[in-house]
């Protein structure tokens, strides 16, 4: 914890300098000189630097207090059972079905039949355990993205449809009547949309077999961080700009539009059109709202100024204070598109409207015929996901100039 703090600490304090260089050249009325402008990238540098940090400890304290809440919710018994399950599935990840003690067989025999009827055979795929799945999330969290941002995440056992109302009360009001007088009738108006199951796999990881037989080589966290990475990147891909058909609806493409620039912003967008951005968005949904855009993009905003030459990025320096733009907590994801012409390349709104749906009987199978002349194994994980934005109102985004 006081690495964060001192880090952060060290972090405000070369923002600090950061913004006297912008009053004093504002001050002069001039732009950066050279000078200027390489000391405001030596910083920016060990800023970046030091973000990151700060993003990994930070990381590494969510995957502990997640892991602690588990244990601390489950029952003695579900954790006994859990304990023996994952020794087993561990045993099958470096030996295979075939070396599985007859006990660890009918545990995991029995922990499907119990979950999702599913057959075991020495080529089929096993139900991970509940650790090794959370794991594979929060690799898949890690990525960042989406699942950084405030969507709500739903976690269902099935993939059965799942309806998911909607609805939009911000234009209705109350009224005032006279006495005596019988009350009129205003819905709002409510829709249905369907969250569904769309399979996702980590495509084959290939594993040396010696690699898999050395006790020190942790196969599971291996795995869980390739197959959580390479799932966090396709799903992260989809949830962003996702059709919606035979797909997951991505939230850029459900957004509505807030500010659509003027011509000569077709790489670019001005302080003026990030307030117009905010106020786009309907006050109701500003307590909770955030900003998302590519990495490329904050690059940009981390050098723009507002009407008094304040830096319009803000650091965080409290533990677990977020850096912000506007006094807004941003998140960089890297599938919104980078600023170019007609790109919609910044979202603002409450993304607790948008819906990601993980179904939990995550499988792997483990592949050993298929390359066993290159003495290796290759392992393979199935998912199941879903998105959409529920109240497209609720999230603007702002779209570049075509020239």
């Amino acid at each position: 914890m006081w690495e964060i703090i001192e880090t952060k600490q060290a972090r405000y304090k070369l923002f600090e300098e950061q913004k006297a260089l912008h009053l004093r050249a504002a001050e002069e009325s001039r732009a950066f000189t050279a000078e200027e402008q390489a000391e405001w990238e030596r910083r920016d540098a060990d800023i970046v630097r030091m973000t990151a940090e700060i993003e990994r400890f930070d990381k590494l304290a969510q995957i502990e207090e997640t892991r602690a809440a588990i244990e601390t919710s489950a029952g003695l018994e579900h954790a006994r059972d859990d304990e023996e399950y994952t020794g087993a599935f561990r045993s099958w990840l470096k030996h295979g079905a075939e070396r599985l003690t007859p006990e660890q067989r009918s545990l995991m025999q029995s922990h499907e039949a119990r979950q999702m009827g599913i057959a075991v055979g020495s080529a089929g795929g096993f139900l991970v355990p509940q650790g090794f799945y959370q794991r594979i999330i929060e690799f898949m969290r890690a990525f960042g993205g989406i699942r950084a941002s405030r969507a709500y995440i739903l976690r269902t056992d099935s993939g059965q449809p799942l309806p998911i109302p909607t609805s939009d009360d911000t234009a209705n009001t109350g009224m005032r009547i006279a006495e005596n007088t019988q009350v009129t009738d205003l819905a709002p108006t409510i829709g249905q949309r369907i969250l569904g199951a769309h399979m996702y796999t980590s495509r084959i990881v290939r594993v040396a077999i010696q690699l898999i037989e050395d006790s020190a080589f942790d196969i599971d966290d291996y795995l869980a961080n390739v197959m959580g990475t390479r799932l966090g990147r396709i799903t992260n891909t989809e949830f962003t700009t996702g059709t919606g058909t035979g797909q997951p609806q991505g939230v850029v493409t459900a957004a509505t539009s807030g500010v659509v620039a003027t011509a000569g912003s077709a790489t670019s967008i001005t302080y003026a059109n990030l307030v117009a951005m905010e106020h786009s968005l309907d006050p109701a949904y500003r307590a909770g709202a955030e900003w998302m855009f590519h990495d490329s993009t904050l690059r940009a905003l981390k050098q723009m100024v507002d009407g008094q030459s304040r830096p319009l990025w803000t650091p965080g320096l409290a533990m677990r204070e977020a850096d912000t733009i506007l006094g807004y907590r941003y998140v960089v994801n890297q599938d919104m598109a980078a600023m170019a012409a007609n790109a919609r390349s910044i979202l603002f709104g409450d993304f607790s409207r948008f819906f990601v749906r993980d179904v939990q009987n995550m499988q792997v199978m483990r592949l050993v015929e298929r390359y066993a002349d290159f003495l290796q194994v290759g392992f393979l994980a199935y998912s199941r996901h879903d998105s959409l934005l529920a109240d497209t109102t609720a999230v603007r985004f702002y779209q570049n100039s075509a020239t």
